[in-house]
């Protein structure tokens, strides 16, 4: 299953979004509404906690300065990753989408299919106050 947010502009160059993209504790500030529980484990890796859904722990997988960030799934049990994709528009601003891709049978993909493209969303237009 492969989501995509809508691509947002963020008044920052790409390398204070990448910076912020790899601080794992800056990803409570972009959580949805419906964060319930965030807590950061390690410098690479966080747990969070959505109204309705399970908690769920993400860690760093790769960088690529300043252009990608590659945060996965540190159970096996849904394996997915979030991937940051970051474009310069020009020297202070910058284009971001982020990119869900995970394996899931066709049941599960048609249960989180939406609270997934709405939480990437979320993320994403949060990214836009940086």
């Amino acid at each position: 299953m492969n989501l995509e947010s809508p691509k947002v502009c963020i008044s920052k160059n790409t390398q204070e979004v990448f910076d912020f993209l790899t601080k794992v504790e800056n990803f409570e500030q972009i959580m949805p509404e419906s964060k319930q529980k965030f807590e950061k484990l390690s410098d690479e890796k966080f747990l969070f906690q959505l109204k309705g859904m399970p908690e769920i722990v993400l860690k760093q997988k790769e960088q690529i300065s300043p252009s990608k960030v590659v945060l996965g799934a540190a159970s096996d049990k849904l394996p997915f990753t979030l991937t940051a994709n970051i474009e310069a528009i020009n020297d202070n601003e910058t284009e971001t989408q982020l990119i869900f891709d995970g394996e899931f049978n066709a049941m599960m993909a048609m249960m989180i299919k939406k609270p997934i493209q709405n939480f990437i969303t979320a993320l994403a237009e949060n990214l836009k106050n940086i």
